[in-house]
């Protein structure tokens, strides 16, 4: 359920901040996407503030509290807005300019699930856009097609 809030975070995006979403994946500690939008850095930095807070609300529900309490240990003293620290601070974007590295960011992170022993194709990790591009399934979000 805690990765279905960040797919949803995404579609929400998608449909009302303008984000072009065209391969991703979402694993325990981090996910991966490459997108577009007007103001990538703003729309990230917000993508990223509404998934904690959501993950926040879900982890008191589910009664999580020794996990709430890593949350609360690792967030910075100078932070007064959150009480809890989910992210790393920051995005770090990459510019892609070329098909080939295109091709090779796409590959890199639909792989992480496999590198990670997870699951032995990139497909069968469900929270991966490689479900998309291989099995053309589009069930857990629509991504934007790419004109390579």
């Amino acid at each position: 359920k805690y990765f279905d809030i960040i797919i949803q975070s995404f579609e929400f995006c998608r449909r009302n901040k303008n984000l072009q979403l065209f391969a991703f994946v979402i694993l325990d500690d981090h996910f991966h996407l490459i997108a577009s939008a007007l103001d990538l850095s703003n729309t990230i930095t917000s993508l990223k503030k509404f998934i904690a807070k959501k993950i926040i609300v879900q982890l008191n529900q589910d009664n999580k509290s020794w996990l709430l309490n890593q949350l609360s240990y690792y967030k910075k003293k100078y932070k007064k807005g959150s009480d809890y620290q989910v992210w790393q601070e920051g995005i770090h974007p990459q510019s892609i300019t070329t098909d080939k590295m295109l091709i090779q960011k796409i590959e890199y992170i639909h792989y992480n699930p496999v590198k990670r022993g997870l699951v032995d194709k990139p497909e069968h990790w469900r929270y991966s856009s490689a479900r998309n591009y291989l099995s053309n399934d589009h069930s857990i979000i629509k991504i934007d097609e790419i004109l390579i």
